[in-house]
């Protein structure tokens, strides 16, 4: 082992760091106190993380010491101790704290921080003798292979991984282990390492976790990193030039976090997701940009610049359609792409926050099977690694430039390269070796293993190489030998391991079907020598191995090299049905005791080859067997079971030799078994610890209160009694209660103390304590489940309350006592001697090793001569210490591995279990004993049916002689059935059987259906044509047809280019919107006319207003007006721009054209120079340049002519077929007719009749896959006669059925093979074999004389018609046999075509994958010349503008210079001839004085006039000076001469200013033109650089070309010449060499000959056409002459008549381009416009008004006829009731009763007066219903008896 301090050569300085190290312990111990009393103060801080148990302990430790005579202390955590070092040993961070109160230092470069006060250190009890280097890592042998990115790469030989709490850096080369420990002692979260390789850095576990930082190769901590999470880190991520850190925590918080990691300081932090987070990574173009992924999530994070601050904006991934899942690899794209991987293989490309596209291998197969855990780009190439243990290599710019296709959103592509590592691998992670020349890889495989993989995928390439192997997952079991330093270790991962610790080695593994749960190492009782060891598995077997060391074997010639050790399997049996759980052979060696899950335990006699004994049943799954030792009276074994129960079984009674056959089962029920069943106790302890500290407490109190009485008394008297007497007593709380669990907590572990006495180790809530228990006698009668038992006493474990003990072992003396415990750590008590009591735990050592979460210890042991101690874990590793001793081991230690015995090599391995549902021993008898019985079932039943069978029999004869009597004498069938409904029973029994069956078939129908579809699929549906075989009638030939495959990826389509596929796709457009166009006009055009019709005749009968009229004729006339000006506008620019044109295409006399300049130049190059593609200077023409997609594309054109051609080919032979079938049908119908004719001539006249052509079944191949249920069963009886034939007879039993089939199918059903014709001739026997019967019914008679002669007649058309039939049947057969031969001809040649063609594409084929091969530098290089090419025409675009800049600068100065030489002669000519004062104005004019710019104008305008005068006065003085030639000549310009024309003097300072202005803007114009000729020279010089580097690009491509050819031109060509196409003759004969030879095609040499008279030709032609040329030129010079002449009399022309017209000559543009001002005119039409619709709204309304006034008008008409109405009844009324009464009146007295008149009278008026009420109700409301409206309001009708 190796630490960092560690790497000095001085022995003395490590011996000085030892002892520095106990003293920092020592005092670590002493201040264990102050660290306890510091605790409040960090609770504080941290908040309570302890539970109520444990802060009941804090209150009081002396007494609790006294009650248990056993603890120096109550209280003891690990992360008060991490609190606590980080208090009392970082005082470097804690002087750097107190340094920067107010301002934050910067961190030097050189500061480190001292390792030794970071590691965590074991804890030792106080006041103690025990060393704190009692244990010594020795070596690490496990790797936690399922941890995520533990494994890093610092250099080519340095590997750094986590193993529990120790980072463990290992050398490639010298296998050796160096160690640094966390400074946390809860573990190592992840490791990431500097992307300069110079820094590594460990995130950890615990609260509050740091990140250290470690410098390489010093390993001194650099940097610390703290709160940035709250328990563990799940990920670090380096940006890519190393300056920023990104970490991201665990549960709960998952916080991410980036650091500016040399200052210490984190930048931006913020909750990354609610779920776990896998990964989070830089983008390594920018580092703004970071990816998170994790458990159903992906999210994109950048930094954005906020009005807050910098902050980290989160952009969660949408899955859409995709199924959202786990993402555990993924890659940054350059330009913000991110490649994800997904649980089912398929690769997900992410943009803007959604997927893009779902890429996925050919005909939908994943690109993994299974989770894809990394992807990473590497060279320009995308490389994923798979569960599948695949690594595969796919192309960059496929995958950037990928897109959906359809709606499914995948896109399909094949990988470039893959690597199958091996079998059972899966690989999680992996990293590149920096191999100079070398593409290594390391990769982590979570099945246990770290790989080399060389991933270059050449010829070269190495197989990968598995360079460590370990344990996948939790190891289970351990076992340690009795006799040297080897070790023996499995797990689930379905291995033994064997390794040597003392020296640091493995040894040997084996490998089983099953996972392995238990170990034990045979004692030396059985195996001397300690080479056996038994090994229990999840399946329930136990198989023992045997050790040996091949190298004591016979050595024969050609062995491979010896291992140190071996195993073999020696002997395996299966007493379990459940993972066997414990092993253990008693003290004398004599039985094996295995215990398992089924609740079993199982004893074997081990001298008689385990030999079973028989088993025992348990209440509960086994955890733990243990046999007492030599100092108990009696051997017996201890069951501890997991659910609470512990069972003491006797030694088992071995029987001796004995038959036990008749024994049923193996279970030994007579077994006096001690059993004892766990009752909780915890709560009475805590309950007694309660109140023994309340007992403390009270004395405290009543101690205290007594000397503060003593106190008070002395001062106060009387009165501090009685102030005392006042003080009420503090109410007690409540003792805690008793609390049983329900469910019993597990047992871990236990181990004897004494005869019937034991220990044991729960978990749960009983954790925190060992108990102490005995077993109660042995009473048959009680039960178990219902009897509770307590232990008798217990110990106090410190720090175990969540942490129990989950093994123990003993050193050999019994004084150390080695615990595991549940969260990974170690703890060693310190026993005295012959103590199983353990009366004395005070003093133990403690130190955390495995992992703390996960990293449970399964099992712990201490070497045979307590030497070494040797700790396994569920997290996969094993750590091997060496225990504290004063003597030192200096030598180099090796275990010994056990010699073979002798003839081992000879003894055959027995036969393994491997089915896991193979039968135990128990099941196995059991079995046996039930076939027993069923056999003796079986031949019960045998017997019955012979029985049946005679009287089936019996039956049979009776049914046979009822059949022999007499009809009248017969029984019927139903007399002898004894029971009608026994039958019908019988028959619905037999229905439902059947149905039954087909039930059960149907899953095996429906799987040979789909077998039948796979192979049709896969064999059939791949053919386009089968074979089809013709033979000839009379001869042998025979043609057989192509069989033909669907066309290959070459030939199904060309790949056109980007353009064609555009342009044809919008050609496809074209067509369909013409046609769609075309279609709605047909349609659509002619619906929409009449509604066009009707609206246009409307606007014909609507008259137009005259405003309307002016609208529109101002309109049209301003319209008319512009149109003309714009038309008339165009037409010169028109012109002009033709004019431009025509002058930039007039070339230069000296002009040449540039392609007759590079024609004439390559002519004199390579005139008469012919170079082959073999010479090595020979330049590839660009036309000729050949490409992978080009040759791709000719292979595919050669493949679609080959497929076209054999396609056409069996087409005819198709038709051949057909041909011979029809004429096969025709010479049936003609023999048919030759025998009706023959029927009717003598036999001596008959001619032999041919015999009919038979249909052979190659010439129908498609019959094969016809049949019926005849052929079935022919093939299945044939089937069941040869079963022991193989398959060759059953295919002719096949054929055989299947040509039968077709022989009788032909006749009626294959009607589709026959022909017209035939079935014309066929019915046109048929009606002349009609005529025959006819004539053959008369009787026979003497014939008459004309009978005779009709006879002969008839005999003669006979014999004709019989010679006739067989010629044409003859002809039919000579006919189809010519056409045969024939095309057997064509066939031939065809086929010599074919192989020609073969042989091509071969060729094809290799230059295709030869260019495939160069296609990806050649790429590169035509990049870099299009690049430089696009850059040069770049350039010299830019250098072409800067030139016409310059031009039109030139220009501008010109027209300057005119403008300024305009100015002097205007002002000359006003000044007039002999005009004295010219000199002093023309002076003045051009004079030279100093103008300040606008701008400075502006800025100085406040300044005073004084100094503006002066500066003036001084500026005209220097002008002056510079102007005049001396000082004689200085004049005054301010004032006007005397006599001088002042308005000639202020025009001359005017024209001044102007000429001055003039200047500033040629000033300005030169500097431009400067600048413009810098920037043009500028620019040359680069294009002068560009073309360069292009021409040196096209150098290397040309070589690249070149070398390309070379190896093309070594590719073989086969070409099959004939001896007369050989013109290459030496001395009359053809050389035995032809390598000098060149092959040219007939065609290419009659063009090369062709070419000869070409280009004579092309010669003289260009003779005549350059005299032509010649003559042409004079004329055109000629005619231009005149041209020019007539243009100048014409303009003189034009001059004069606008002199003439106009007064002056004008612009005759501006003229025509004259228009009217459309603003102007566009205001008047609108003006006119919102006249004319206010007019019309006007209208409208004032009608709209005529017809309210209207309808209100008829509405009050209508009210008032309403109230006239109801006046006028309301008078009838009145009337109506006076009339009533007055005859009431009258008619009263006349007559004493009522009349039945005079009811029905008032009975009809009572009806009437209702009525007229409800009218009158109606009207009312309608009345006031109109008076609501706004109508006359009339005045209330009054009755007439109100009015009087």
């Amino acid at each position: 082992m190796k630490e960092p301090d560690d790497q000095d050569t001085d022995g003395g300085k490590s011996e000085r760091s030892k002892s520095d190290g106990r003293q920092s312990h020592s005092s670590r111990s002493a201040s264990k106190s102050a660290m306890k009393e510091d605790y409040k103060s960090v609770e504080d801080t941290t908040g309570k993380t302890f539970t109520e148990g444990e802060e009941s302990y804090l209150g009081n430790d002396e007494s609790y010491v006294e009650h248990l005579e056993g603890s120096s202390s109550l209280f003891q955590d690990d992360y008060v101790e991490s609190i606590g070092k980080s208090q009392y040993m970082e005082t470097p961070v804690a002087d750097a704290e107190e340094a920067e109160e107010d301002v934050k230092k910067k961190i030097p470069e050189s500061f480190f921080y001292d390792y030794m006060e970071l590691a965590s250190m074991p804890f030792v009890t106080p006041d103690s003798n025990i060393p704190l280097d009692l244990l010594t890592l020795v070596h690490s042998f496990g790797y936690d292979c399922r941890k995520r990115a533990n494994l890093q790469l610092l250099d080519s030989n340095m590997v750094l991984y986590i193993a529990g709490n120790q980072l463990i850096l290992l050398n490639l080369k010298t296998k050796e282990q160096t160690y640094l420990r966390s400074s946390s002692g809860r573990g190592i979260g992840v490791i990431g390492v500097h992307p300069q390789k110079t820094y590594f850095t460990v995130a950890e576990k615990g609260v509050f976790p740091k990140i250290i930082i470690y410098e390489y190769p010093s390993l001194r901590p650099y940097r610390i990193l703290q709160d940035g999470t709250d328990l563990a880190y799940a990920y670090v991520d380096f940006n890519g030039d190393g300056t920023l850190l990104a970490s991201v925590g665990g549960n709960p918080d998952h916080t991410l976090t980036i650091w500016n990691w040399k200052e210490e300081q984190p930048l931006l932090r913020t909750k990354a997701f609610s779920q776990e987070v896998f990964k989070v990574s830089f983008n390594p173009e920018d580092d703004e940009q970071l990816t998170t992924s994790g458990s159903g999530h992906i999210k994109f994070w950048e930094m954005a610049l906020t009005f807050t601050g910098l902050k980290l904006q989160g952009s969660l991934g949408r899955f859409g359609k995709t199924a959202t899942n786990d993402i555990e690899g993924y890659m940054e794209l350059p330009d913000g792409k991110v490649l994800s991987g997904s649980e089912w293989g398929n690769m997900l490309l992410w943009e803007g926050g959604h997927i893009k596209v779902e890429l996925s291998r050919a005909s939908g197969k994943p690109c993994h099977q299974g989770p894809i855990n990394q992807i990473m780009l590497d060279e320009g190439e995308v490389i994923t690694i798979g569960s599948d243990g695949c690594v595969r290599i796919w192309d960059f710019e496929t995958i950037d430039t990928a897109d959906t296709i359809d709606e499914t959103g995948l896109l399909e592509i094949e990988p470039i390269n893959e690597l199958q590592v091996d079998k059972n691998v899966r690989l999680f992670s992996m990293i590149k070796m920096n191999e100079i020349g070398n593409n290594f890889w390391l990769s982590q495989d979570s099945n246990g293993a770290i790989w080399k993989l060389d991933l270059s995928f050449s010829n070269i390439t190495q197989d990968p190489e598995c360079l460590f192997s370990f344990h996948s997952g939790a190891i289970e079991a351990l076992a340690v030998s009795p006799l040297t330093y080897l070790m023996a270790t499995t797990g689930l991962d379905c291995s033994v391991r064997l390794y040597d610790f003392a020296s640091k080695t493995p040894l040997v593994q084996m490998k089983f079907k099953q996972g392995g749960t238990a170990l034990a190492w045979v004692p030396r009782l059985v195996s001397n020598g300690g080479a056996q060891i038994t090994a229990g598995f999840e399946d329930g077997v136990v198989r023992i191995l045997e050790l040996y060391d091949p190298k004591g074997l016979t050595v024969f010639v050609g062995r491979k090299r010896v291992s140190d050790a071996d195993i073999r399997l020696k002997q395996v049996f299966k007493p379990h049905t459940s993972p066997v759980t414990a092993l253990a052979y008693d003290r004398d060696g004599e039985v094996l005791a295995t215990g398992s899950k089924d609740q079993t335990v199982f004893f074997f006699e081990v001298e008689r080859d385990y030999k079973p004994i028989g088993y025992i049943t348990t209440p509960g799954p086994v955890c733990q067997l243990t046999w007492s030792t030599a100092s108990h009276p009696e051997s017996t074994l201890l069951i501890i079971c997991e659910n609470g129960y512990v069972l003491e079984a006797p030694f088992p009674t071995i029987k001796e030799e004995e038959e036990d056959h008749d024994v049923v089962s193996y279970e030994i029920k007579d077994m006096c078994i001690k059993r004892f069943h766990f009752s909780s106790i915890k709560s009475k302890i805590l309950r007694l610890i309660e109140i023994a500290k309340r007992k403390k407490q009270k004395e405290l109190k009543e101690k205290e209160k007594e000397e503060r009485r003593k106190s008070l008394e002395a001062e106060m008297g009387e009165d501090g009694e009685r102030e005392l007497q006042g003080e009420e007593e503090e109410e007690e709380e409540p003792l805690p209660e008793i609390f049983i669990p329900l469910t019993p907590c597990h047992i871990l572990c236990g181990f004897y103390s004494g005869p019937g006495k034991f220990w044991v180790s729960l978990g749960g809530y009983d954790s925190g304590f060992l108990y102490h228990c005995e077993f109660p006698p042995y009473d048959k009668s009680s039960d178990i489940t219902e009897k509770k038992d307590e232990p008798f006493d217990f110990r106090l474990l410190e720090d175990t309350e969540d942490n129990p003990i989950t093994t123990i072992t003993f050193s050999i003396n019994q004084e150390i006592m080695f615990c595991g415990m549940q969260n990974g750590a170690i703890r060693v008590y310190i026993l005295n001697k012959n103590d199983p009591s353990l009366t004395n735990m005070e003093d133990y050592w403690h130190f955390s090793m495995h992992d703390n979460n996960y990293g449970c210890i399964k099992a712990i042991s201490t070497s045979f001569d307590d030497r070494f101690l040797v700790t396994a874990g569920a997290d996969s590793n094993i750590f091997v210490f060496n225990i504290f001793s004063e003597f030192e081991l200096k030598e180099v230690m090796k275990a010994k591995v056990p010699s073979p015995r002798f003839g081992i090599e000879t003894e055959p391995i027995p036969e393994d279990i491997e089915d896991p549902k193979a039968y135990s021993i128990e099941n196995a008898r059991r079995k046996r004993e039930h076939d027993k019985l069923m056999k003796e079932g079986e031949e019960i039943k045998a017997e019955k049916r012979e029985r049946i069978k005679a009287l089936r029999n019996q039956l049979q004869k009776l049914l046979q002689m009822n059949e022999e009597l007499p009809k009248h004498m017969q029984f019927k069938q139903t007399d002898f059935d004894l029971d009608s409904k026994i039958r019908a029973e019988i028959d619905r029994k037999t229905a439902n059987k059947i149905q039954q069956v087909e039930k059960e078939l149907a899953w095996e129908k429906e799987k040979h259906q789909l077998g039948l579809m796979k192979l049709q699929n896969r064999f059939r549906d791949s053919l386009e044509s089968d074979t089809i075989v013709v033979h000839a009638i009379q001869s042998d030939h025979k043609i057989s047809s192509y069989r033909l495959v669907k066309p290959s990826k070459y030939s199904k389509s060309k790949r056109p280019s980007q353009s064609e596929r555009r342009a044809s796709k919008f050609e496809r457009f074209e067509k369909e919107g013409t046609g769609r166009k075309d279609s709605q006009r047909d349609t659509g055009g002619s619906i929409s006319v009449p509604e066009e019709s009707i609206i246009e005749k409307g606007k014909k009968f609507r008259p137009k207003t005259l405003s309307e009229i002016m609208v529109e004729n101002q309109i049209e006339k301003t319209r008319k007006l512009i149109l003309k000006a714009e038309r008339a506008q165009l037409k010169i620019q028109q012109r002009k721009k033709e004019w431009e044109e025509m002058y930039k295409s007039k070339p230069d006399d000296d002009y040449e054209d540039p392609k007759d300049v590079q024609a004439i130049k390559e002519a004199q190059l390579y005139m008469g120079d012919f170079n082959l593609k073999t010479a090595p200077d020979y330049k590839i023409p660009e036309h000729m340049r050949i490409n992978a997609a080009k040759k791709e594309e000719e292979l595919g054109y050669l493949d679609s002519m080959a497929y076209s051609k054999k396609m056409h080919m069996n087409k005819c032979i198709v038709s051949l077929r057909d041909l011979k079938v029809a004429v096969i049908e025709e010479i049936q119908c003609l023999v048919q007719e030759l025998k009706n004719i023959q029927s009717t001539l003598h036999v001596s006249k008959h001619i032999p009749i041919p015999q009919i052509p038979q249909i052979h079944p190659e010439e129908v191949p498609e019959k094969r896959f016809q049949y019926d249920e005849e052929s079935l069963l022919a093939f299945k009886q044939q089937q069941m006669k040869n079963q022991a034939e193989m398959a060759p007879q059953v295919e002719k039993a096949a054929s055989a059925g299947s040509a039968g089939s077709f022989l009788r199918l032909s006749s009626g059903k294959d009607g589709d093979l026959t022909t017209r014709d035939s079935l014309s001739r066929s019915s046109k026997a048929s009606v002349f074999n009609l005529d025959i019967p006819k004539f053959m019914e008369f009787e026979r008679t003497d014939p008459t004389e004309v009978e005779l002669e009709i006879m002969k007649r008839d005999e003669i058309k006979h014999l004709y018609m019989q010679q006739y039939l067989i010629n044409r049947i003859k002809e039919l057969i000579v006919t189809f046999d010519a056409e045969l031969r024939l095309l057997r001809h064509q066939k031939l040649k065809l086929d010599t075509q074919m192989k020609l063609s073969d042989l091509h594409h071969v060729t094809l084929f290799q230059e295709m994958l030869l260019l495939k091969n160069f296609e990806k530098q050649e790429n590169i290089l035509q990049e870099r010349v299009n690049s430089l090419d696009k850059e040069e025409q770049d350039m010299q675009w830019k250098i072409n503008e800067t030139l016409k800049e310059m031009e039109e600068k030139k220009n501008e100065v010109a027209k300057v210079q005119d403008q300024e030489t305009a100015l002097y002669a205007g002002f000359q000519a006003a000044l007039g001839e002999n005009n004295k004062f010219a000199n002093f104005l023309m002076k003045v004019l051009k004079k030279r004085i100093k103008r300040v710019k606008k701008k400075e104008v502006e800025g100085v305008a406040d300044e005073d006039k004084e100094s503006d005068e002066s500066s003036e006065e001084e500026s005209s003085l220097e002008s002056d000076e510079d102007e005049s030639g001396s000082e004689d000549e200085v004049f005054d310009d301010s004032i006007c001469p005397t006599n001088c024309d002042k308005g000639l003097f202020e025009l001359a300072l005017q024209l001044r200013e102007k000429r001055l202005d003039i200047e500033e803007v040629l000033v300005e114009e030169k500097k431009m033109i400067d600048n413009l000729r810098k920037e043009y020279d500028t620019l040359s010089k680069k294009v002068k650089i560009v073309a360069t580097n292009l021409n040196m690009a096209e150098e290397a491509l040309e070589a690249y070309q070149r070398e390309k050819q070379q190896r093309l031109n070594e590719l073989l060509v086969v070409i099959p010449l004939k001896l007369h196409q050989i013109e290459y003759v030496v001395s009359g004969e053809i050389p035995r060499d032809l390598s000098g030879t060149l092959v040219f095609s007939n065609h290419s040499l009659g063009r090369l000959q062709e070419r000869i008279v070409q280009l004579h030709e092309e010669n003289s032609q260009q003779q005549k056409l350059n005299k032509e040329y010649r003559e042409r030129r004079k004329q055109l010079i000629r005619e231009k002459r005149e041209m020019a002449k007539t243009i100048q009399k014409m303009e003189e022309t034009v001059n004069q008549l606008m002199v003439s017209k106009f007064g002056h000559v004008i612009n005759l543009e501006a003229l025509q381009t004259l228009s009217v001002n459309t603003t102007l005119e566009e205001l008047k039409i609108k003006k006119l416009r919102k006249e004319l619709s206010n007019t019309k709204e006007m209208k409208m309304w004032e009608e709209k008004i005529a017809q309210v006034q209207w309808e209100l008008m008829m509405k009050t008409k209508e009210h008032t006829k309403k109230l006239h109405q109801m006046n006028d009844l309301c008078i009838e009324k009145k009337k109506l009731d006076s009339q009533l009464n007055i005859l009431q009146n009258q008619q009263g007295n006349a007559f004493q009763g009522p009349r039945k008149a005079d009811t029905v009278a008032r009975e009809k008026v009572t009806e009437l007066i209702q009525v007229q009420a409800q009218r009158i109700l109606a009207l009312k409301e309608e009345v006031v219903l109109l008076r609501k409206k706004g109508g006359l309001v009339l005045p209330p009708i009054h009755s007439p008896q109100e009015n009087e």
